[in-house]
């Protein structure tokens, strides 16, 4: 049994007797392996007060070491990244290969954040008007508070953090109480390389640690990924004590498939984004939305690839694991229930598994459902599990209409060999990240990652160089030395003269 606590001051923080205590389990096994500390308000201050009194010294670092230390922590990242990705299936269940996928596309925010010298140039004109010259910088913002959930416990935070402390601000980091290992693993990496104590702060906690982060008035910006209400609380309470916030919420991705596409490249890639990481990512296909003429043989070809998954503990070369918590897996079998019961067409089942694996697990295989209409709770809520939707439509403007009435804008994809509609789709849906042929279409990290509508709360996206403005803030200085000669009183309004 591991004691998790939080990491203050560039060491773990002392565990105190009355301290409230949150459970650890292994999801493959349902076994618990631990416990969490949760933070009171007093411990979430004196977190956001030693990440305050770093800040002074982290700005005033000189650029060229910020980015030598970020060096440093890729380097170590790299050679220890399979360490990480143990700790990461361990306590969040997805299988090894996609916890090194997820820390590699995480490194690449790290890799773009190297960067930062260039992406921190301002501009300069000189003698914009006789002998004044102009400029502009950016300088960070201050104390950053990352609220990161439980199903990227490596890639998420590193969507913000890198950035934010390679631009001189320092980071308070509350990951998900559900699977807080990760985090901490990231804070002793990051001593490791060279950061100095109170830059990378981690506080453990619920909901009274993130309303004093929400609150607390050094708390300069907040980044938070999560479900669609949380996002709306977080953006609504933290820009009402004056922060910037990025809030990204939740999601419902379609996948419209016409019927010229390659249907055994469009199964492929339906199974893949549908149950992929069980289901538990922001960016998975949820809705297949299938032109009415090739909507059956898709169906086949999905229900075919789906039945041959094995589902069971991600250390066992299985190709998907767990969900995070009993209470998870029973509300994702709530919702297969519900869709049996609403009329859809249950294909494929997943509700009584079976699974590689010892113990009582938390396990929903792969679930299939065909003829799904939009009024079903399995199409309008985001269910976050390994049950995919296919909806039948009469064609492309019937499946855009669909998409564009989802009050969800977060990922979507055409399958389509026809050019001008996946131009016309590209142009016409409402959605902020888009694939063509490409189900998951997550951008590179100097492109910025966010969605529209309910997905986002907030104007500034993630990483790229949104992400770079969302830690800095910009200054124009205007300016004039004087010679001897000048002098003498004006007190008419200033000209461009």
């Amino acid at each position: 049994m591991t004691t998790i606590t939080h990491w203050i001051d560039g060491a773990p923080a002392p565990i105190s007797d009355d301290a409230r205590r949150g459970e650890l389990h292994n999801p493959a096994t349902g076994e618990r392996t631990g416990e969490v500390l949760l933070a009171s308000r007093a411990e979430t201050e004196a977190a956001i007060a030693s990440a305050a009194a770093a800040f002074p010294g982290w700005r005033d670092t000189s650029l060229s070491k910020r980015v030598s230390v970020l060096f440093s922590f890729r380097e170590l990242l790299n050679s220890r990244k399979e360490e990480l990705a143990a700790i990461i299936t361990a306590e969040q269940g997805k299988v090894l290969a996609d916890a090194l996928g997820e820390i590699s596309r995480g490194q690449e925010v790290v890799e773009f954040a190297c960067g930062m010298p260039h992406l921190l140039k301002g501009g300069h004109t000189e003698n914009a008007s006789s002998g004044v010259d102009v400029h502009s910088l950016r300088q960070p913002v201050g104390v950053s508070a990352i609220i990161s959930p439980f199903n990227f416990p490596a890639m998420v935070p590193m969507w913000f953090f890198p950035i934010a402390i390679a631009a001189g601000n320092t980071v308070v980091l509350k990951p998900s109480e559900k699977d807080p290992s990760a985090a901490n693993w990231i804070a002793a990496l990051w001593q490791e390389a060279g950061l100095p104590d109170g830059v990378f702060t981690v506080v453990h906690g619920d909901k009274e640690a993130v309303d004093t982060l929400l609150t607390d008035e050094r708390v300069a910006s907040v980044s938070f990924v999560g479900s669609t209400p949380i996002a709306r609380y977080v953006y609504e309470t933290a820009t009402a004590a004056g922060k910037r916030v990025q809030a990204l919420g939740g999601a419902k991705n379609h996948m419209l498939v016409l019927p010229d596409a390659d249907l055994d490249l469009a199964a492929d890639a339906a199974v893949n984004a549908g149950y992929g990481a069980a289901g538990e990512r922001c960016m998975a296909i949820s809705a297949v939305v299938a032109v009415d003429s090739i909507a059956d043989a898709l169906v086949e070809k999905i229900a075919e690839r789906t039945r041959t998954l094995r589902t069971g503990d991600g250390t066992r070369d299985t190709d998907m694991g767990p969900l995070i918590t009993a209470a998870h897996r029973d509300k994702v079998t709530g919702y297969i229930d519900a869709g049996v019961e609403a009329g859809a067409t249950l294909v494929v089942d997943g509700r009584s598994p079976e699974v590689d694996a010892d113990g009582e697990g938390f396990f929903v295989a792969p679930t299939l459902f065909d003829a799904v209409t939009p009024e079903m709770s399995i199409y309008t809520d985001e269910i976050f599990g390994p049950v995919l939707s296919v909806v039948r439509v009469a064609g492309y403007d019937e499946g855009l209409e669909l998409i564009n009435a989802n009050p969800y804008g977060n990922g979507t994809a055409i399958f389509t060999n026809d050019g001008g509609a996946a131009r016309r789709f590209e142009n016409e849906v409402q959605v902020g990240m888009i694939g063509v042929n490409v189900p998951i279409p997550v951008p590179m990290a100097y492109y910025s990652f966010g969605g529209w509508k309910n997905s986002l709360f907030g104007d500034t996206h993630a990483h790229g160089t949104e992400g770079v403005h969302f830690f800095t803030r910009g200054k124009v200085v205007t300016k004039r030395w004087l010679d001897p000669s000048h002098g003498g009183i004006n007190l008419g309004f200033p000209t461009n003269a």
